[in-house]
């Protein structure tokens, strides 16, 4: 069971039992829109200088931008006055003047583009590093929660909030932070330079800020439920066509094709009705700001030229006054923009819910951890495991409502075959998963060599372990690479040595490529059998202490079968076995079989015994056989 940075590939469940998946979407309610805000400042935070350079490089770059029409306006002062003194014989138009001036206002727009595209280039630099570290949290989350909740969601929307959630938090910070600072700069700087040239026609601006403002706001609160609902909705699709190509040839063999497709459109008619009306709504803010702030330029064009006439303003006055008018509107719609992006925090709040989630227990303090050093003696927190298994008074539900294994007791020695059988839903597999500490018990205690398993490190306790399941986990990789999964370092003849024992080898060296072979992404370019071998394989590479074995054969042709169980024979030599038995022919030798019936050990004994006393385990090994006849 030791494990690396790469994720098996699943072929099938991981291990029968338990509750099933949830198709939909857990509910998603109303969140704080302010705290998922926080948050994300918080993540910022670490950023904090470099954002300050960009806030101030914001700042140079907007305040140089303002300063421009001023200077313009002063290039069309000095022509209308040279242009009128030529008129009236004193005097020409200074085009060395207004060449200087206009020299000095290019020279004023190229500083401000440069500033400008390091700024882009620093905050590009932080929004990647914040994404990186929102994803590895996720990653780092994924590892941390208790399997119930994978019992509750869906593969799909969990994959969304990692790509498609954090993808749109990063367009949100590219979008929406320099535009904060840009905008708000412009406002406050445009507006001290309009008072410079009119304060009257500064007032009649000034009014347009609070109407838009009381429409921003009715926008936003009618368009954020659309906003999460589309979030929401994209991960139903998701989940649903991961789901649908991870098992399309289930899918196929049931002609399901047509189901998939109406339940695929059912949520993409979902997604499509939120996502347009999100998107009208949000829509609406630029036309309407614009329209507003068209009403207050009409209105400054007039009081301007009536201004004009009285001699209260120059025309270059009224000019630049005009063109800060029209930047006025811009940082407002951008600011209306800006809370338009800001809505799709609801990507946000779906990571911060997932960061949220009630993870697994906690390790002691004092966590036992596994000895596998020979020489070195066992302290308190460091001991040598036999593989001496006990089960005491052990209860456990899925749902605390709803117990499904019930005051179960059973004691296994060191290097004893235990087969576990009963009919379908007797609480077989949850055995095994409790064994291995994916759930904890609600009462009772499993110890190994005398220790609670809570005891132990959970990587540690799941090291003892190998497991041999029906279904079987390969990933897009080389045959030797597989293989290595059960023992990272180990060398090309120790892999060799483990499908030898595997009876894997012979079929590998067939193979043009032998242990180069790469799989491809379902595993599918061999055989069922020859998977299992391969998993069988890498078990033994991994030498645990104690098997967990679901019999792996039912699904091969008679000869593979054969090979198989020489394998596991092989495999169980000298190790404490867990069989989870289906065919009651296969585990005649164990030396102990536990016979559940709806979560309780109703017979233990060995094979023979058990027929003995002509009981439940006498007739479930009757009927396979008359049903077989």
């Amino acid at each position: 069971m030791n494990g690396d940075n790469r994720k098996p590939r699943q072929q099938g469940g991981p291990m029968g039992g338990g509750p099933g998946m949830m198709m939909g979407m857990p509910g998603v309610k109303a969140k704080d829109f302010k705290g998922s805000i926080a948050k994300l400042v918080g993540y910022l935070g670490k950023h904090k200088w470099l954002i300050l350079i960009v806030c101030i490089l914001a700042i140079i770059s907007t305040v140089f931008t303002i300063i421009g029409p001023k200077i313009l306006g002063g290039a069309t002062d000095e022509l209308f006055t040279g242009i009128m003194s030529q008129f009236a014989g004193t005097g020409s138009v200074d085009f060395t003047k207004i060449g200087w001036i206009l020299a000095e206002l290019i020279g004023l727009y190229l500083f401000s583009a440069i500033i400008g595209y390091l700024q882009g280039f620093f905050m590009s630099n932080v929004t990647a590093k914040v994404t990186f570290k929102l994803r590895n949290d996720i990653s780092e989350k994924i590892h941390k929660l208790p399997f119930n909740y994978y019992d509750k969601v869906t593969h799909g929307d969990i994959l969304s909030r990692i790509t498609n959630d954090v993808d749109t938090i990063s367009q949100t910070f590219n979008q929406s932070l320099t535009q904060i600072i840009t905008s708000v700069t412009a406002l406050i700087g445009i507006t001290i330079m309009m008072l410079t040239i009119s304060w009257q026609l500064t007032l009649i601006v000034l009014c347009v800020i609070p109407i838009s403002m009381v429409v921003v706001i009715m926008i936003v609160k009618k368009s954020q439920k659309h906003f999460k609902n589309q979030q929401k909705y994209l991960g139903s699709v998701n989940g649903h066509i991961e789901e649908m190509f991870g098992s399309h040839v289930i899918v196929k063999a049931f002609n399901g094709e047509e189901d998939s497709v109406e339940t695929f459109g059912e949520y993409n008619d979902e997604l499509y009705k939120s996502a347009w009306k999100a998107n009208f709504l949000s829509g609406l803010m630029m036309p309407i700001t614009m329209f507003i702030g068209n009403l207050g330029y009409v209105a400054v064009c007039i009081m301007g030229g009536y201004f004009a006439v009285n001699g209260s303003m120059t025309i270059g006055g009224i000019q630049a006054f005009i063109q800060y008018v029209r930047s006025f509107m811009q940082p407002i719609s951008q600011i209306a923009n800006i809370s338009n992006v800001l809505q799709q925090t609801a990507a946000a709040e779906r990571v911060f819910e997932f960061f949220e989630e009630k993870e697994e227990v906690r390790e002691t303090i004092n966590a036992l951890t596994i000895n596998n050093d020979d020489e070195i003696p066992d302290t308190d927190t460091n001991i040598h495991i036999n593989g001496d298994v006990a089960f005491e008074n052990v209860s456990f539900g899925y749902n605390q409502d709803k117990i499904i294994i019930n005051n179960f007791n059973a004691e296994i020695k060191p290097g004893q075959k235990i087969a576990i059988v009963g009919p379908t839903g007797a609480g077989k597999t949850t055995i095994v998963k409790l064994l291995m500490r994916f759930y904890d018990v609600n009462d009772g205690v499993i110890t190994v060599d005398g220790h609670d398993i809570r005891d132990f490190k959970r990587n540690e306790l799941r090291s003892l372990f190998g497991m041999v399941l029906q279904d079987t986990w390969l990933f897009n990789g080389t045959i030797a690479d597989n293989i290595k999964y059960g023992q990272l370092h180990a060398s090309e003849e120790d892999v060799r040595k483990a499908a030898v024992a595997a009876q894997v080898d012979h079929f590998v060296r067939t193979l043009p490529d032998g242990y180069n072979m790469v799989l491809n992404e379902e595993a599918d370019n061999i055989s069922q059998g020859q998977k299992q071998l391969l998993t069988i394989a890498r078990v033994i590479l991994a030498d645990p202490k104690i098997l967990i074995l679901d019999e792996a054969t039912s699904s091969v042709d008679t000869r593979t079968e054969v090979l198989i169980q020489i394998a596991m024979d092989n495999l169980m030599k000298g190790r404490t076995s867990f069989v989870i038995a289906h065919r009651l022919s296969t585990i005649r030798n164990a030396d102990l079989i536990l016979v559940m019936h709806d979560g309780d050990i109703v017979e233990q004994g060995n094979h023979t015994e058990l027929l003995a006393k002509n009981g439940f385990y006498a007739n479930l090994y009757n009927s396979q056989f008359e049903t077989a006849g």
